[in-house]
Protein backbone atom coordinates (compact mmCIF):
# COMPACT_ATOMS: atom_id res chain seq x y z
CA UNK A 1 0.00 0.00 0.00
CA UNK A 2 1.36 3.45 -0.75
CA UNK A 3 2.11 5.78 1.67
CA UNK A 4 1.30 9.41 2.43
CA UNK A 5 3.61 11.31 2.63
CA UNK A 6 3.33 15.20 3.74
CA UNK A 7 4.71 18.23 2.67
CA UNK A 8 7.69 19.03 4.86
CA UNK A 9 6.32 22.16 6.01
CA UNK A 10 3.65 19.86 7.74
CA UNK A 11 5.90 17.89 9.26
CA UNK A 12 7.80 21.01 10.54
CA UNK A 13 4.41 22.20 11.90
CA UNK A 14 3.20 18.89 13.03
CA UNK A 15 6.68 18.17 14.98
CA UNK A 16 6.89 22.14 16.76
CA UNK A 17 3.29 21.35 17.78
CA UNK A 18 4.07 17.90 19.53
CA UNK A 19 6.46 20.36 21.44
CA UNK A 20 4.65 22.72 22.42
CA UNK A 21 1.89 20.63 23.71
CA UNK A 22 4.63 18.10 25.72
CA UNK A 23 5.90 20.96 27.20
CA UNK A 24 9.32 21.30 25.30
CA UNK A 25 8.08 24.78 24.30
CA UNK A 26 6.21 26.37 27.16
CA UNK A 27 3.07 28.70 26.66
CA UNK A 28 3.96 32.32 26.23
CA UNK A 29 7.34 31.43 25.38
CA UNK A 30 9.23 33.12 22.41
CA UNK A 31 10.90 29.87 19.71
CA UNK A 32 13.63 31.21 17.19
CA UNK A 33 13.16 33.07 14.53
CA UNK A 34 12.27 31.76 10.74
CA UNK A 35 16.04 32.06 9.87
CA UNK A 36 17.19 30.25 12.93
CA UNK A 37 13.98 27.64 12.65
CA UNK A 38 15.30 26.66 9.08
CA UNK A 39 18.63 26.38 9.89
CA UNK A 40 17.59 24.15 12.66
CA UNK A 41 15.83 21.87 10.28
CA UNK A 42 17.39 22.42 7.40
CA UNK A 43 14.82 23.74 5.26
CA UNK A 44 14.77 27.24 3.30
CA UNK A 45 12.95 30.31 5.56
CA UNK A 46 10.09 30.23 2.94
CA UNK A 47 8.97 26.33 3.47
CA UNK A 48 9.61 27.79 7.74
CA UNK A 49 7.10 30.49 7.00
CA UNK A 50 4.38 28.23 5.31
CA UNK A 51 4.74 25.76 8.79
CA UNK A 52 4.85 28.55 11.21
CA UNK A 53 1.30 30.04 8.93
CA UNK A 54 0.12 26.72 9.33
CA UNK A 55 0.49 27.13 13.40
CA UNK A 56 -0.79 30.48 13.25
CA UNK A 57 -4.02 29.87 11.45
CA UNK A 58 -5.27 27.05 14.06
CA UNK A 59 -4.04 29.83 16.98
CA UNK A 60 -1.31 27.81 18.58
CA UNK A 61 0.98 30.38 18.33
CA UNK A 62 1.37 34.34 17.16
CA UNK A 63 3.66 36.41 14.67
CA UNK A 64 4.52 39.97 15.02
CA UNK A 65 7.13 42.41 13.96
CA UNK A 66 9.44 43.18 16.84
CA UNK A 67 8.25 40.75 18.44
CA UNK A 68 8.55 37.43 16.97
CA UNK A 69 7.16 33.81 17.59
CA UNK A 70 5.36 33.09 20.57
CA UNK A 71 3.17 30.33 21.74
CA UNK A 72 -0.42 31.01 22.37
CA UNK A 73 -1.83 27.54 23.21
CA UNK A 74 -1.16 24.25 24.30
CA UNK A 75 -4.72 22.68 23.50
CA UNK A 76 -4.71 24.10 20.00
CA UNK A 77 -1.47 22.57 19.70
CA UNK A 78 -2.98 19.42 20.43
CA UNK A 79 -6.05 20.19 18.20
CA UNK A 80 -4.02 20.88 15.46
CA UNK A 81 -1.87 17.15 16.28
CA UNK A 82 -5.00 15.72 16.10
CA UNK A 83 -6.66 17.81 12.66
CA UNK A 84 -3.24 15.87 11.29
CA UNK A 85 -3.71 12.70 11.66
CA UNK A 86 -7.14 12.69 10.94
CA UNK A 87 -6.15 14.03 7.75
CA UNK A 88 -3.48 11.26 7.23
CA UNK A 89 -5.61 8.70 8.52
CA UNK A 90 -8.35 10.16 5.94
CA UNK A 91 -5.41 9.57 3.03
CA UNK A 92 -4.97 6.36 3.76
CA UNK A 93 -8.52 5.28 3.44
CA UNK A 94 -8.37 6.79 0.03
CA UNK A 95 -5.60 4.81 -1.04
CA UNK A 96 -6.86 1.62 0.72
CA UNK A 97 -10.03 2.11 -1.43
CA UNK A 98 -8.07 2.80 -4.38
CA UNK A 99 -6.70 -0.34 -4.12
CA UNK A 100 -10.22 -2.44 -3.23
CA UNK A 101 -11.44 -0.74 -6.13
CA UNK A 102 -8.48 -1.88 -8.51
CA UNK A 103 -8.92 -5.56 -6.77
CA UNK A 104 -12.97 -5.74 -7.55
CA UNK A 105 -11.63 -4.85 -11.12
CA UNK A 106 -10.13 -7.48 -11.98
CA UNK A 107 -12.18 -9.74 -10.03
CA UNK A 108 -15.39 -8.65 -11.92
CA UNK A 109 -13.27 -9.40 -14.92
CA UNK A 110 -12.45 -12.75 -13.87
CA UNK A 111 -16.35 -13.41 -13.33
CA UNK A 112 -17.43 -12.00 -16.42
CA UNK A 113 -14.89 -14.41 -17.94
CA UNK A 114 -16.15 -17.08 -16.35
CA UNK A 115 -19.91 -16.13 -17.09
CA UNK A 116 -18.91 -15.76 -20.56
CA UNK A 117 -17.80 -19.49 -21.04
CA UNK A 118 -20.86 -20.91 -19.17
CA UNK A 119 -23.11 -19.18 -21.46
CA UNK A 120 -20.71 -20.30 -24.21
CA UNK A 121 -21.01 -23.61 -23.25
CA UNK A 122 -25.03 -23.46 -22.62
CA UNK A 123 -25.79 -22.10 -25.78
CA UNK A 124 -23.74 -25.21 -27.70
CA UNK A 125 -25.75 -27.74 -25.01
CA UNK A 126 -29.04 -26.00 -25.24
CA UNK A 127 -30.43 -28.93 -27.69
CA UNK A 128 -28.69 -31.28 -24.98
CA UNK A 129 -31.02 -33.24 -22.58
CA UNK A 130 -29.80 -32.09 -19.30
CA UNK A 131 -30.63 -35.15 -18.44
CA UNK A 132 -27.52 -37.07 -20.06
CA UNK A 133 -24.79 -34.71 -18.56
CA UNK A 134 -23.05 -37.44 -15.84
CA UNK A 135 -20.51 -37.41 -13.80
CA UNK A 136 -17.74 -39.94 -13.81
CA UNK A 137 -14.83 -40.09 -11.35
CA UNK A 138 -11.53 -41.28 -12.80
CA UNK A 139 -10.15 -44.25 -10.43
CA UNK A 140 -6.65 -44.19 -8.41
CA UNK A 141 -4.80 -45.50 -9.74
CA UNK A 142 -5.71 -45.23 -13.50
CA UNK A 143 -3.32 -46.38 -15.95
CA UNK A 144 -3.92 -43.81 -18.52
CA UNK A 145 -3.64 -40.84 -16.17
CA UNK A 146 -2.43 -38.50 -18.12
CA UNK A 147 -3.39 -38.97 -21.39
CA UNK A 148 -5.27 -36.49 -23.71
CA UNK A 149 -8.80 -36.62 -24.26
CA UNK A 150 -7.64 -37.27 -27.79
CA UNK A 151 -5.37 -39.95 -27.26
CA UNK A 152 -7.77 -41.64 -25.10
CA UNK A 153 -10.35 -41.37 -28.50
CA UNK A 154 -12.93 -40.51 -25.55
CA UNK A 155 -15.92 -39.73 -28.04
CA UNK A 156 -15.09 -42.65 -30.08
CA UNK A 157 -15.07 -44.90 -27.60
CA UNK A 158 -17.68 -43.54 -25.27
CA UNK A 159 -20.06 -41.42 -27.82
CA UNK A 160 -19.72 -38.69 -24.97
CA UNK A 161 -18.47 -35.06 -24.94
CA UNK A 162 -16.39 -34.01 -22.03
CA UNK A 163 -17.88 -30.70 -21.58
CA UNK A 164 -15.85 -30.11 -17.86
CA UNK A 165 -13.33 -31.32 -15.35
CA UNK A 166 -13.54 -30.76 -11.66
CA UNK A 167 -10.35 -31.39 -9.86
CA UNK A 168 -9.74 -30.46 -6.60
CA UNK A 169 -10.75 -27.15 -5.91
CA UNK A 170 -11.01 -26.16 -10.16
CA UNK A 171 -13.27 -26.82 -12.60
CA UNK A 172 -11.84 -26.73 -15.89
CA UNK A 173 -14.92 -25.72 -18.61
CA UNK A 174 -15.06 -26.82 -22.09
CA UNK A 175 -11.69 -28.58 -21.91
CA UNK A 176 -9.95 -28.93 -25.43
CA UNK A 177 -8.93 -32.05 -27.36
CA UNK A 178 -5.64 -32.09 -25.77
CA UNK A 179 -6.29 -31.05 -21.70
CA UNK A 180 -5.26 -34.28 -19.68
CA UNK A 181 -7.62 -36.66 -17.63
CA UNK A 182 -5.95 -37.53 -14.29
CA UNK A 183 -6.23 -39.66 -10.89
CA UNK A 184 -9.41 -38.64 -9.25
CA UNK A 185 -10.63 -36.12 -11.86
CA UNK A 186 -14.58 -36.10 -11.98
CA UNK A 187 -15.24 -35.55 -15.45
CA UNK A 188 -18.47 -33.97 -16.63
CA UNK A 189 -20.16 -35.63 -19.67
CA UNK A 190 -23.12 -35.38 -22.23
CA UNK A 191 -23.75 -39.23 -22.86
CA UNK A 192 -24.36 -42.41 -21.39
CA UNK A 193 -23.19 -42.74 -17.65
CA UNK A 194 -23.32 -46.58 -18.07
CA UNK A 195 -21.24 -46.61 -21.54
CA UNK A 196 -18.31 -44.27 -20.19
CA UNK A 197 -18.46 -45.51 -16.46
CA UNK A 198 -17.54 -49.18 -18.11
CA UNK A 199 -14.65 -47.52 -20.61
CA UNK A 200 -12.75 -45.87 -17.58
CA UNK A 201 -12.82 -48.77 -15.41
CA UNK A 202 -11.89 -50.94 -18.11
CA UNK A 203 -9.29 -49.50 -19.33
Amino acid sequence: MQKIVSPIYKQIALDVANRIYHGSINEGEKIHGRSTLAGEYNVSPETIRRSIKLLEDMEVLTVSKGSGITVLSKDKAYSFIERFQEVESLGTMKNRLEELIDKRKEIDGEVNELINKITDLSNRLKNVNPLNTVEVQIPSPWKKSGDTIKELKFWQNTGGTIVGIRRGQNLIISPGPYATIEEGDIILVVGDYGVINNYINDI
